[in-house]
């Protein structure tokens, strides 16, 4: 007979067990950022993401709260990473928002970004190595990202057969690091124009990335247009910004003296109006990593998922390009629900023209029009006052005279209960 060997290891696997009447709901690690395979629609980054006032600052915190960066690149992927520089040490940066470290360090508040790692580029030494050093990365010291992205220097301009390594090398890293977002990239523009060979591989990525439904920083379209949408590639347009009539970065920033978009940089090989481009579009990724669904949505968020009686939680609602007219009234009312008590005095709203009220807490409102902006964001605190195990929804609604009316909610779990279960493993001789 065989003898068997049990052995029980206690507090090794905690679960969450929330009851409700009529339901029960289990839950274990809250839920981590999307990964390149299981998404269900393409993140294309280009020269349309680039204004961050329509970037509620709720998802630029997410962001940095949840990302872990690691950025392989050489000089002219270095670009971007200046771009966020000029943020940080910018006029922006109100309380921290854009801190970010290159040191990889898990910071509060601050952006965790492996800055030069692992080294080389996309094609730097060859075509495959970066895939060699990303896997020995990510299985030793790069074992906590969840965000890998990757640069060209000069080397997209090269053959089909090139770019289907680079993305088949991409592929297999998504299935062997489901929870890992790998980014992928256009390479930088050499002024042959939309007829030369670098283009179609730009292209030939662009397509694999929208039917594929891949994570894209279009590098190249970035450098193909200036802040008001003028398009220049099909003039030659270089990643100096030179084109056959002149160079659009310093054209633009002759006339617009004084833009934040145009503060001076060492931007490699390049004008700081690209860098500093390329730097917003950054967090605009990222701002969409973490969640936030993108311009023109009403959303509501709260800052945790669960929590228990006596927890703060801060709850934000954002109002952004409402199909009524800017002149038009817009009404925000969000009552808060049994088991949330409002932090008095915790009202804030940005943007817009109009006033809040939370006299008649728990019933907060705000009533104006999106002009002269076309966002607002409504913030507020509320202390977890339930006794038992419950689901607290908290809704908000958004109005305006002739138009349907919009409802948002944002949800947490409240006082659940943690049960350790033992692990049991057997072993047999």
């Amino acid at each position: 007979m065989r003898a068997r060997l049990t052995s029980i290891l206690c507090a090794c696997l905690l679960v969450m067990v929330l009851s409700v009447p009529g339901q029960s709901l289990v839950v274990g690690n809250a839920p981590g950022v999307p990964a390149s395979a299981a998404r269900t629609e393409p993140l294309i980054i280009d020269h349309t993401c680039t204004d961050l006032s329509q970037i509620p600052p709720h998802w630029i915190e997410q962001a940095k709260a949840q990302l872990r960066v690691s950025y392989g690149h050489t000089s002219h992927g270095s670009q971007l990473v200046t771009g966020l520089d000029v943020l940080e040490s910018g006029p922006l940066n109100i309380d921290g928002l854009y801190d970010f470290n290159t040191s990889g360090a898990i910071q509060v508040g601050v952006l965790s970004l492996a800055d030069y790692t692992p080294d080389g580029d996309l094609g730097n030494p060859d075509y495959t190595t970066w895939a060699a050093r990303t896997r020995t990365y990510l299985d030793n010291a790069g074992s906590d990202r969840n965000v890998v992205v990757w640069s060209w220097c000069g080397q997209a301009d090269t053959t089909v057969q090139n770019i289907n390594v680079y993305l088949g090398l991409m592929d297999a890293l998504e299935q062997d690091y489901p929870d890992v977002t790998f980014v992928h990239m256009t390479g930088h523009l050499n002024g042959s124009g939309e007829a030369g060979n670098l283009h179609q591989r730009n292209e030939q990525i662009r397509a694999y990335c929208r039917a594929n439904n891949k994570v894209l920083f279009d590098f190249a379209d970035i450098e193909s247009y200036n802040p008001d949408g003028d398009y220049f590639l099909d003039l030659g347009a270089t990643d100096t910004c030179d084109y056959s009539g002149g160079n659009w970065a310093s054209e633009w920033c002759a006339a617009h003296p004084g833009d934040p978009l145009c503060a001076t940089c060492s931007c490699a090989h390049s004008q700081p109006l690209n860098c500093n481009l390329k730097g917003r579009a950054f967090w605009w990724m990222l701002a969409r990593l973490s969640g936030w669904s993108g311009p023109g949505e009403t959303v509501k968020a709260a800052s945790v998922d669960t929590a228990t009686i006596g927890t703060v939680v801060t709850y934000t609602v954002t109002v952004q390009n409402l199909t009524a007219p800017l002149t038009a009234t817009v009404y925000v009312t969000d009552t808060l629900p049994a088991g949330l008590t409002y932090l008095a005095g915790s009202l804030e709203v940005t943007g817009g023209t109009g006033a809040y009220d939370d006299t008649h807490a728990p019933a907060l409102t705000w009533v104006g029009t999106l002009s002269p902006t076309t966002l607002i964001t409504m913030t507020y605190s509320a202390t977890v006052t339930a006794l038992h195990p419950t689901v607290i929804v908290n809704t908000a609604t958004v109005a305006a005279p002739d138009y349907q009316t919009l409802t948002v909610s944002a949800t947490v779990i409240v006082n659940p209960m943690r049960l350790w279960l033992p692990l049991i493993l057997r072993s047999y001789p």
